[in-house]
């Protein structure tokens, strides 16, 4: 099974051969991992995103999604990449790191509506944040709406909000980076100020 070609074995494994799956993440392992390992500098971050791209692809492929545009490990690759952005992204939110595109702001708006151990007073005060800032998404388009309350509010990753709303991750990311300049900019015309 070694001589046969990634599109045999993806054919094969689609069609029940689970031996074929396994012949080809044996052949591509190193180069998809060492591919990982190179962008993120930690083995065991680069050992996460290594499962959840064959994840991926092994949901991808039992679902039918798969087309053949190209060579299997340079597709392989760009899930791997992808995951690789969401990796990031995650950790620069639990970081607290701006999620605004502006370099010189500390801040994120959304952090003030963290709700950590807060006493009643406090749990009022992000209330009324929350709703306020409920009040300010109906000035912006719908799509861009929808992706600030996946990711705001129901906590979702950059990921599940791109395959709940069956966009890439690169359109969810652009929709939250203008949703965010939007924001600001009505805050400031106004005068609005989400503050504690």
């Amino acid at each position: 099974m070694n001589t046969h070609t990634d599109s045999w074995l993806i054919s094969a494994y689609k069609n029940g051969n689970e031996k074929a799956l396994a012949v080809l993440i044996d052949r591509h392992q190193k180069d998809i991992f060492s591919y990982i390992f190179y962008k993120v500098m930690d083995d065991t971050v680069a050992n996460d995103v290594f499962q959840d791209t064959f994840m991926k692809i092994i949901v991808t492929l039992k679902e039918g999604r798969y087309n053949e545009e190209g060579k299997f490990v340079l597709w392989a690759k760009r899930i791997a990449h992808n995951l690789i952005i969401d990796h990031y992204r995650l950790k620069a939110k639990h970081n607290k790191v701006s999620e605004t595109s502006f370099e010189n702001e500390e801040y994120s708006i959304f952090d003030l509506i963290s709700i950590d151990e807060e006493n009643i007073e406090e749990q009022l005060i992000s209330r009324q944040i929350q709703d306020d800032l409920r009040k300010i998404l109906d000035f912006l388009p719908p799509n861009q709406q929808e992706v600030v309350k996946l990711r705001f509010f129901d906590s979702l990753s950059f990921k599940e909000i791109a395959e709940q709303t069956d966009t890439s991750i690169n359109t969810t990311l652009g929709r939250v980076r203008y949703a965010l300049i939007n924001l600001r900019k009505i805050m400031e015309e106004h005068q609005i100020s989400l503050t504690r």
